[in-house]
């Protein structure tokens, strides 16, 4: 199966920069002192394997789409591989640590990427960086998509589910760390807009965003009207102002670190 991030994520690196809360959370989740090597795992264009290897890690990327390396800017410190997360194309042992963002939605089999994953990292740590909207606070979009938002029930298991497997397949302890989304986060992946409703409008947004430039655009053309209306005649303010006051929400973004 050709990746989906061949045929979109066009300006991918534009709009998914890499966080520096993000990165940071992840170096300390690790827990390790370059110049460790590490496998980003479902690396897109590398923003985050960038922004690492700019902490002084070596850090090898894997992703399996042409897109996505034609977009990577070049790091001395990034190793790139073309390869999917059920067989990662790496030597065992090879790696001290391994981190994956928000890409686990994208595998075909969550058991085998963990399996291959300790295989490559049989005894460093493994973080992922992935979410579960079950249990969303105050998940506004499922007002206006509501065939997205249900959608991403299908693509993503329950977090609990998540760690019991990564705790077999990993043969190691899993913490499950919540992670508030900020109000002002610079990686426009699908909750970033939440205080920031027009984000959606944009069309080079979502297509950056799998669970929208996936969708027919007649389910989501509907949801774009209203949403447009509501922010041009104030009706999305009367309804969700309240969140304008937050600096984060709980969207069900959550770390997972298997050590």
């Amino acid at each position: 199966m050709e990746p989906v991030y061949n045929d979109i994520g066009i300006g991918y690196t534009k709009y998914r920069c890499a966080d520096s809360r993000i990165v940071e959370t992840i170096v300390g989740l690790l827990g390790l002192s370059p110049p460790a090597v590490l496998a980003d795992i479902g690396a897109g264009t590398g923003n985050y394997s960038s922004a690492i290897a700019d902490r002084g890690f070596h850090v090898r990327a894997v992703e399996p789409s042409a897109m996505m390396h034609r977009q990577a800017v070049t790091h001395n410190s990034v190793e790139w591989h073309y390869g999917i997360a059920e067989h990662i194309p790496l030597p065992d042992l090879s790696v001290e640590g391994v981190f994956c963002i928000l890409a686990s939605h994208h595998f075909s089999s969550l058991s085998a990427a963990m399996d291959e994953m300790s295989r490559i990292c049989p005894t460093g740590p493994i973080v992922w960086f992935t979410f579960d909207p079950r249990q969303a606070e105050s998940p506004w979009l499922n007002d206006y998509f509501p065939a997205i938002w249900e959608s991403a029930f299908k693509v993503v298991p329950p977090i609990e589910d998540v760690c019991r497997l990564l705790e077999i397949h990993a043969h190691r302890h899993v913490t499950n760390t919540p992670w508030p989304v900020p109000h002002d986060l610079h990686d426009c992946f699908m909750a970033a807009g939440w205080r920031r409703p027009d984000m959606y409008l944009d069309p080079e947004v979502r297509a950056c965003i799998s669970a929208f430039a996936l969708a027919e655009s007649a389910i989501i053309k509907d949801g774009l009207t209203r949403l447009q209306h509501d922010i041009q005649t104030g009706v999305w303010r009367t309804k969700y102002g309240y969140l304008l006051e937050r600096d984060t929400i709980d969207w069900e973004y959550r770390f997972l670190r298997a050590a």
